[in-house]
């Protein structure tokens, strides 16, 4: 076998080891998937009538709904990303990560496994997040073209951000340290247009909200599935989407590359 195929094998058995790891202790996965249900629930439900009213003058709740549902899909790969952070933690603290390079497989396997493995997971509760949305009222209309883009762009954004999720885990003592080292991955969501326009935000606030990276993505989506997405927004979403695999994947990798003992 060439040296690629071997990569390629090592990485499906990687990949199949982290699927299984997340099927057989789905207690992480389920508190990160819960947590933008519950937040979309309590939006909706509680502050739904105020918050569609400020948008929209009405009281139709359903308005600010369709706004809503493209932040709560960016803070659900948040969320999985903070998970991949903490398992990839967990394997370097626990010695399998010391296991395998004692091992005769592709080191860079080790971590394709891991982000592949993450993005699976991300896309399927970003899925059941979205019928969640579509149970409850949320109408997009996009066209079977859109849908494919706004779907290509999450799971590129996705890429970007488990890649940081892995950085964060690989450089975290211990699986604490990784959930509170990459809380911004959940927080910056809510620092965004996720929940309300950037043009009602502070002056001083609103140019971090308007550039940073979960907000062009927002944007793009929200164009995508509800009508008038912004080219800008989308070459924003995609730029910060490769900077972040790059800067994500050369920093994991590098890590990961480093002496143990070093």
């Amino acid at each position: 076998m060439t040296s690629l195929s071997l990569a390629v094998r090592d990485s499906s058995t990687m990949l199949h080891r982290n699927l299984l790891h997340a099927r057989r202790y789905p207690s992480l996965t389920l508190n990160l998937l819960l947590t933008p249900v519950v937040v979309l629930l309590l939006f909706v439900y509680v502050f739904g009538d105020v918050m569609s009213a400020g948008l929209t003058g009405s009281t139709d709740r359903s308005a600010y709904l369709a706004y809503l549902v493209p932040g709560i899909l960016l803070m659900t790969v948040g969320g999985t990303a903070l998970g991949t952070a903490v398992s990839v933690c967990s394997d370097m603290t626990e010695g399998i990560i010391a296991r395998f390079r004692t091992m005769a497989i592709s080191r860079p396997s080790v971590l394709v496994g891991h982000v592949v493995g993450s993005v699976v997971q991300t896309l399927l509760a970003l899925a059941l997040v979205l019928a969640f949305a579509v149970a409850i009222g949320f109408r997009p209309h996009a066209n079977p073209a859109e849908w494919l883009a706004a779907a290509a762009l999450l799971t590129l954004f996705s890429l970007g951000v488990v890649w940081i999720g892995v950085g964060v885990g690989l450089v975290s003592p211990n699986p604490e340290g990784a959930s509170n080292t990459g809380l911004p991955l959940m927080v910056l969501p809510l620092l965004s247009s996720a929940f309300v326009p950037v043009d009602s935000m502070p002056g001083w606030f609103r140019w971090f909200a308007e550039y940073q990276p979960f907000t062009p993505v927002i944007e793009s989506v929200r164009g995508l599935l509800l009508g008038g997405v912004s080219g800008r927004d989308l070459w924003f979403a995609a730029g910060w989407s490769v900077l972040l695999i790059a800067v994500g994947g050369l920093w994991s990798t590098a890590r990961f590359n480093r002496d143990p003992q070093g």
